[in-house]
């Protein structure tokens, strides 16, 4: 997410600094980067110049004080981990102008929360993209408790002119998109752990009946499902409602490191270059 966000704002103009804890996780980043700026290329939607002014104003940083000490904004976009980002949050708060504006690209953490170990409740705000960030249009803007209504108007502002669409969702647990979404993706978990049908039989239901692009238990290996598990978790113990517990196999199946795409196992395989869709092992009837 995090080099997504730094593609989108490098090629609508702005100057931009991506912070990494390391020198290879940036390296992973700019070359994802120049890889999805090439695919924009062949589709001529930009041209070749467009490509290397967008990564000529993407800087580096493992220093994160250096990198954001002159920032308009900060965009975080660390794992979903809370104990994470309000250290986060923290040292952003301590590094960062007075003026700064500091938004979280978490899928469901309370941006309430996130807000109240500053010293600026007011400038911070949620930035939910969705992924992959160049292409979708949607940026759900969450406003905290004492999000103030100027900074939300910036930041509606701001993602109307990253050629997004922004909507302002108030802070409860998932927000609207992942209070929608996670249950559908863990009701399709627990049909599939029910016996109910295969992998493959859910997800052609959900395109084909429902018109879905994905369904949801390839949707679910795209996010992650650790990511998943973790956004249920916090809609479960949000709203202490059992309908959103997560169901017993999302469980087991992020305890033995099978987290989707990005392990190379999920509810389907994923070998690097292919791409055919095959039902895990474990799946197969």
């Amino acid at each position: 997410m995090g080099n997504g966000i730094a593609h989108t704002f490098a090629q609508q103009g702005y100057q931009v600094n991506l912070i990494d804890i390391s020198e290879e996780a940036l390296s992973r980043g700019i070359a994802t980067i120049s890889k999805n700026l090439d695919r924009q290329v062949s589709k001529g939607t930009i041209s070749e110049p467009d490509k290397e002014r967008t990564l000529a104003s993407i800087s580096t940083f493992t220093d994160v004080k250096a990198a954001v000490q002159n920032a308009d904004l900060v965009v975080e976009a660390a794992t979903e981990n809370i104990d994470l980002k309000l250290n986060i949050f923290k040292d952003l708060d301590s590094y960062c102008q007075p003026n700064t504006i500091l938004a979280s690209n978490t899928s469901s953490i309370s941006i309430t929360k996130i807000a109240s170990v500053t010293n600026r409740p007011d400038k911070v705000i949620g930035m939910h993209f969705m992924n992959p960030v160049p292409v979708m249009k949607l940026v759900e803007v969450i406003r905290g408790y004492a999000t103030s209504d100027q900074v939300t108007g910036e930041i509606m502002e701001l993602s109307t002119k990253l050629g997004k669409t922004p909507v302002e969702v108030n802070d409860y647990p998932g927000f609207v998109a992942n209070r929608i979404l996670m249950p559908m993706i863990n009701e399709a978990i627990y049909t599939l752990y029910e016996g109910v049908a295969g992998v493959s039989e859910i997800d052609t239901v959900m395109k084909l009946g429902m018109a879905h692009p994905m369904g949801p238990l390839q949707l679910a290996d795209f996010i992650g499902l650790d990511v998943c598990l973790a956004i249920l978790e916090v809609l479960h113990k949000g709203f202490g409602n059992p309908k959103y517990a997560p169901c017993p196999l999302l469980v087991n199946m992020v305890t033995a490191g099978n987290k989707g795409v990005k392990s190379g196992k999920g509810f389907y395989q994923y070998t690097a270059g292919s791409k055919d869709l095959v039902v895990a092992d474990k799946f197969k009837s």
